[in-house]
């Protein structure tokens, strides 16, 4: 019995051997790749990058705004009646005093004929009692009778005349007609709509600034707009008025610019973006939007530079630098700072670089780079 116990505590303890001789011999080989790999070096990353240049740039203040009309109605009756004529057509362009929409006026016509014949009747009395008065055969106050019913009959030619006038409606002013809102032979109450009225040259635009940039417009400054849909046009014009009170809401002003519009592309309420370039150039480094990480804690950029490694060694790295961004133009963004002139930037590939990675620079194809670039699905 105890020589069983022997032999298998024998075998156990061999077992234990073998298994300790392999462990330690796994560590060993472990500790082997480690040193391997710890002494190996992680290929370049593939980048594009920039020398950082220093151009002159043109602050400006930009905005969303919209369009509005310098003039804007809806043309509407002033007295009820039955549409008679109709002499314009949707879209049409009208000016002042053009004929739109005849009501029936045929009653007032009648009314009108009557007080012109009253009137005339009048006048004929009138100048019989002038010609009574200065031979003294009649009296004063037979002649103020007469002048008197002249006076009521050319009132009541100029009363049918106006009622007649308020059923022609004419254009208030030259501009651009909407939809047409009436048809022939439809009864119209006074007031009904008969079609939008816009003058569209010049043209008002609205936008707002927050109230940090009260001090930097005024009236007269120049003001540039684009519009979507129109992003090949550039619309240039002034700005006219400064509102005098600030949004308590927002904290932001209204200001108000106006604008050439002879092709009438502007069209009121319409989306637009403004820019107002201040008059104070300075200079500003300049990089592309694709080197810049932006992130809440802050923007970084990687500049390339050469680096020594652990063992003394020379490369081409990266160091990771906090960057202060102002206005973007285009795929462009001025950095005020943290970026000198001249400096090598990485403006691709930035998203799996880190502090001292090493790079390869490849510009064989690099980032597209416009102050006023032009999407081909724009």
């Amino acid at each position: 019995m105890i020589k069983k116990i022997i032999a298998i505590v024998l075998a156990v303890a061999a077992a234990a051997g073998v298994w300790l001789l392999l462990g330690g011999v796994k560590t060993l080989q472990i500790k082997g790749m480690m040193a391997k790999f710890a002494d190996m070096k992680m290929p370049p990353e593939a980048v594009t990058a920039i020398d950082a240049p220093e151009e002159e740039w043109t602050p400006a203040i930009r905005a969303i705004g919209s369009a509005s009309a310098v003039q804007g109605v809806v043309v509407s009756t002033d007295q009820p009646g039955i549409v008679e004529k109709i002499a314009f057509e949707s879209g049409q362009n009208v000016k002042q005093g053009d004929l739109l929409v005849q009501l029936d006026v045929s009653q007032e016509q009648a009314q009108l004929r009557s007080a012109q014949a009253q009137l005339k009747l009048a006048e004929t009395s009138l100048q019989r009692q002038k010609n009574l008065l200065q031979n003294r055969v009649s009296s004063q106050a037979d002649f103020d009778a007469a002048q008197a019913q002249y006076d009521q009959a050319e009132a009541r030619v100029q009363e049918v005349s106006s009622l007649i006038n308020k059923k022609t409606i004419r254009a208030p002013f030259t501009g651009v007609l909407g939809i047409r809102m009436v048809n022939l032979g439809q009864y119209l109450q006074s007031g009904a709509e008969v079609a939008p009225l816009q003058s569209l040259d010049p043209i008002y635009v609205n936008f707002y600034l927050p109230q940090q940039s009260i001090g930097a417009i005024k009236a007269g400054q120049d003001v540039v707009v684009q519009a979507d849909g129109l992003a090949d046009r550039v619309f240039r014009g002034k700005i006219n008025a400064v509102n005098s009170v600030v949004d308590e809401a927002t904290r932001n002003i209204l200001v108000q610019a106006t604008l050439a519009n002879p092709e009438g592309l502007l069209r009121p309420g319409m989306f637009v973006g403004a820019e107002v370039p201040l008059p104070d150039k300075e200079k500003r480094v300049l990089i592309p939007a694709t080197a810049v990480q932006f992130a809440p804690y802050g923007d970084t950029v990687y500049i390339v530079e050469k680096m020594t490694d652990k063992k003394g060694e020379s490369y081409t790295g990266v160091r990771q630098q906090v960057v202060k961004v102002g206005e973007s133009k285009g795929d462009l963004v001025s950095i005020l700072s943290g970026v000198k002139p001249g400096e090598q930037v990485v403006t691709s590939g930035v998203f799996k670089l880190r502090q001292g990675s090493a790079v390869q620079i490849n510009n064989a194809i690099q980032p597209a780079s416009s102050q006023k670039p032009k999407p081909e699905d724009s």
